[in-house]
Formats: structure tokens, C-alpha cells, sequence
């Protein structure tokens, strides 16, 4: 029962972080013209949905999650221009991980931990915004960065003191954001911003507060770097790209969280009992 409530509810999140990314893209670079930003609220919390192409106001039997895009053929039932097929996709990817991450979940969905599985799915729906903001203009938002940390700092703290067990929570959170944002920091300065952003260091601190302890934290790195070495390694090969061609390492690093966050425990476990 609790997967299908799952399901829905990532339908509509999915659908939550289509809207998301592009009135955050249209608020910093300010594509809409004066004219049309006073008739349409771009406010995360209080704007409604409009068309991307013509900003007419949508109409609930268009925010149907998939089934709206689908019976629409893609296209605005107002303007009739293609509507991109990234919507269907983000939400059925957003339902996906939510059911994922129920069914993989490492630790009990009782008391405190109900608590923390919650607030995962609160980050992930971010980690997904920022993923796909990422990917298409090389670019991690702060309006999305820093209310996922405020809410990560806040989970720490509220798990930390329910477990009275502060001083260790505290350096773990401690030491994953030295290694992950400390290690791009690092790397930040000595290639004056050429190998990895700013943006990058920032997610580093959410990631570190995120996974926690010396060993989930270089994890993260190794899979984040060996998914970007398969993505970026055929195409350098193929010569559709070259070692100076650029590539946001914030999705790699987003879908290293999801793994560590999922499975973290036990590939430690596991690598630990094959060499030990």
C-alpha cells in the first residue's frame, strides 16, 4: 500500500521539479519579457503552472502527471507548440526513485527513522532538480543548494540529539564535508575554477553532511568519478569529444549520493569481509 502512495506522491513531485527547474532558469536569467512577468507569478510557493511557450495559465486537467502530456500528444492544449518530453520523464523518474529507495531502504521506517526516510525523499526531489539543472546549463543553483542544506543541517541535529549520540553525528557530517567539499575546494583553486566549479563545491557540503563518515563520503567520490570516466570516456574515444570538452560533475555526484545513501552500508560491509 505504502508503494503505491509512493508512486503517486513521486508522480507528483516529479511534476513539482519540471516546474521547479524552469522557474528558477526564467527567474536568474530573465527570459520572459517585462511585459509578461506581470502577468505570470513565477514564485516557487505561490506561482501557478503556465506554458512554458505561450505562459498561459494551465488548468488542473493538464497537471495530470503523464497521463495530462500523454493525451495532450506532448503539445499545450492553448498554443498547441510541443511541450518537452523531459516532464513524463521527470515524473516517472521521480515515482521511480521513491518506490526505489522504499523497497532498498537500509535502515527501519520506524519512529525516528520514518523521520529520516521522509526528509531522503524532501532531498531527493532536490537532488533531482539539481541533476537535470546541471546537466543542461552547467550550473547548481543556490535557491536550490542551500534550502537542501538548511534541511540536511536540520536532520543531523534532529537524529543526532534523538539518538544522543551528537559527537559522533557531528564527525561524521564533519568529515564528509572535508573530504567531498574540501577535496573540490582543493581542486577549485589549484585550476582557478577549469576542473571543477563553485557550484560543485557547495553541493559538496550538502553531500557531506548527507552521507557522513570518512568511508560513505569516499565512496560517493569513487562512484561519482567512475560514473563520469564511462560517460565521458566513449565519447573521447569516439572523438565527439576532448579532455578540455566540458562536462558537470554535479550529476555524477547527485547519482553517487543515491547509491551511497541506498546501498552505502552495505558495499562497505561487502568490501570490507573480502579483504579482511
Amino acid at each position: 500500500m505504502l508503494a503505491y502512495i509512493l508512486l503517486i506522491t513521486g508522480l507528483i513531485f516529479g511534476s513539482f521539479i519540471g516546474a521547479l527547474v524552469w522557474r528558477v532558469r526564467e527567474t536568474s536569467v530573465g527570459i520572459i519579457s517585462s511585459s509578461k512577468q506581470t502577468s505570470v507569478n513565477l514564485s516557487i510557493v505561490k506561482g501557478r503552472s503556465v506554458c512554458p511557450n505561450c505562459y498561459h495559465l494551465l488548468h488542473p486537467r493538464d497537471l495530470i502527471p503523464v497521463f495530462s502530456w500523454l493525451t495532450l500528444r506532448g503539445k499545450c492544449r492553448y498554443c498547441h507548440k510541443p511541450i518537452s518530453g523531459i516532464y513524463p520523464i521527470l515524473e516517472l523518474l521521480t515515482a521511480g526513485l521513491f518506490v526505489f529507495s522504499y523497497y532498498f531502504w537500509p535502515a527501519t521506517l520506524r519512529g525516528i527513522g520514518s523521520f529520516v526516510f521522509i526528509t531522503w525523499l524532501i532531498i531527493l526531489v532536490g537532488l533531482i532538480a539539481l541533476l537535470i539543472y546541471d546537466a543542461k546549463w552547467f550550473l547548481l543553483p543556490n535557491r536550490i543548494v542551500y534550502p537542501l542544506t538548511v534541511i540536511a543541517v536540520l536532520r543531523l541535529g534532529i537524529v543526532a540529539i534523538w539518538n544522543h549520540d551528537v559527537s559522533s553525528q557531528l564527525l561524521g557530517a564533519l568529515s564528509g564535508i572535508i573530504l567531498i567539499s574540501g577535496t573540490f575546494l582543493v581542486l577549485y583553486h589549484i585550476s582557478k575554477g577549469s576542473w571543477i566549479g563553485g557550484g560543485d563545491v557547495k553541493l559538496g557540503v550538502l553531500l557531506g553532511i548527507l552521507v557522513g563518515g570518512p568511508l560513505n563520503s569516499i565512496l560517493l567520490l569513487v562512484i561519482s568519478s567512475s560514473v563520469g570516466t564511462v560517460y565521458a570516456l566513449p565519447m573521447v574515444v569516439s572523438g565527439k569529444a576532448s579532455r578540455k570538452t566540458q562536462v558537470p560533475f554535479g550529476p555524477f555526484l547527485i547519482i553517487g549520493a543515491i547509491v551511497v545513501t541506498l546501498f552505502g552500508t552495505s558495499i562497505t560491509h561487502w568490501y570490507r569481509h573480502l579483504y579482511i
